[in-house]
């Protein structure tokens, strides 16, 4: 899943919205030794990420969306399908949360903005264009995820054809949809027990 799933399943909690927001940034084992010293919800926010990422990566449905995607753009597939997703969740964001996606979006830049101390420093100048750019309101449209894919398609040699991935989107928005239907409620109620599972 991409930030704007990732945010959304973070419940309420602000440490753990940060947590689960950099967690792709924060790399190796998440032992009690490491995060002694971190404040816990942020550290159960990194850790609801990897598990999010798990049950994304091994999920027949997912798999399924993967591999059609797989057809046309190969590895990077995973990648698009996290995007396509998000742009799913956003276009229909009032059936997965009680806020608009313009409110809910607004009050996340302002978590993020409360909490640079706990963004790593190398995930600072992207966190900053997310924000000024506003990238979650950006999903709910084609035109917003073909200029996310343009973006992503800049960052390295292997990404470049994911400029394109808006085409298959177009091609196969039904397909994609009936995935992510199927998925995201599953994932949502995975999620809810994980924190209710991991809250002291």
């Amino acid at each position: 899943m991409n930030f704007l799933a990732h945010l959304l399943l973070s419940g309420e909690n602000e440490k753990v919205i940060i947590g689960n927001y950099v967690g792709d940034f924060v790399k190796g084992k998440l032992t009690d030794e490491k995060t002694a010293d971190w404040n816990q919800d942020f550290v159960m926010g990194l850790k609801l990420h990897r598990y999010i990422d798990s049950v994304t990566d091994t999920h027949s449905v997912v798999r399924e969306a993967k591999a059609k995607a797989a057809e046309v753009y190969g590895r990077i597939s995973g990648i698009i399908i996290d995007i396509y997703f998000d742009y799913f969740l956003a276009k229909y964001f009032n059936e997965f949360c009680a806020e608009s996606l313009k409110a809910y979006s607004n009050r996340i830049y302002s978590v993020i903005g409360k909490n640079q101390s706990l963004i790593p420093d190398v995930m600072i100048p992207m966190s900053r264009a997310m924000i000024r750019q506003d990238w979650l309101k950006s999903y709910a449209d084609l035109e917003g995820i073909e200029l996310t894919f343009n973006r992503m398609s800049q960052r390295a040699d292997y990404m470049n054809s994911i400029k394109d991935a808006g085409i298959e989107l177009r091609k196969n928005e039904a397909f994609y949809f009936e995935k992510f239907s199927i998925f995201f409620p599953q994932l949502q109620e995975k999620c809810a027990d994980f924190i209710s599972n991991n809250t002291k």
